[in-house]
């Protein structure tokens, strides 16, 4: 990611004009399947509402972010509500995911897809992906955010190889997106 994009992801989470202000609504459905203790990962998690609600739950989350503003708010806001949160300011397109291995991996509304591989990679057997990300089939009603980050209708069972998928579907979403949702296990064995 160019220094030029750091920038404007620093400057969105500081102005607070990008994304929400609570947890993913995808997250709390899946209350019963997610787990309550051991290693999980958020990637490119911003503000870190979705790390926090984890934390709560009693997970040792580990936030990454390329916004050291988002990553500094995620810090603040854990403390204030008493969560240990692990952060690390790292450019995804560069960098590696941290080693894991992670019991749940979570990954809303951003797209490399390189990176699908080594989520796969970092979870612990047995651990959980969850993804959000938006199709194509969003521009329909919105020009942003543009192709590049938009997913292909369909393909997002292709990029999790070697995972069993447990759900997966495509919808306009209550935020009037229209996403990719997706749940998969890394085999015990």
């Amino acid at each position: 990611m160019s220094d030029e994009d750091r920038v404007l992801w620093d400057r969105r989470w500081r102005e607070g004009t990008h994304g929400s202000k609570e947890v993913a609504p995808f997250l709390p459905s899946l209350d019963a399947l997610l787990p309550r203790s051991g290693a999980a990962l958020e990637v490119a998690g911003g503000r870190g509402w979705n790390a926090l609600w984890l934390a709560d739950r009693g997970l040792d989350v580990t936030l990454v972010d390329v916004s050291p503003v988002a990553l500094a708010l995620a810090r603040e806001a854990a403390a204030a509500e008493g969560l240990s949160l692990t952060t690390l300011e790292l450019d995804l397109e560069e960098a590696p995911l941290p080693p894991g291995p992670f019991e749940l991996v979570t990954c809303f509304h951003f797209l490399r897809r390189p990176l699908f591989r080594e989520m796969t990679a970092v979870l612990a057997p047995g651990g959980l992906l969850v993804v959000e990300i938006m199709t194509r089939r969003n521009l329909e009603r919105h020009a942003s955010p543009s192709e590049r980050f938009l997913l292909d209708e369909g393909e997002l069972p292709g990029l999790v190889q070697g995972l069993e998928i447990l759900s997966h579907d495509e919808a306009w979403r209550a935020s009037d997106r229209h996403a990719a949702r997706l749940v998969a296990r890394k085999r015990a064995w």
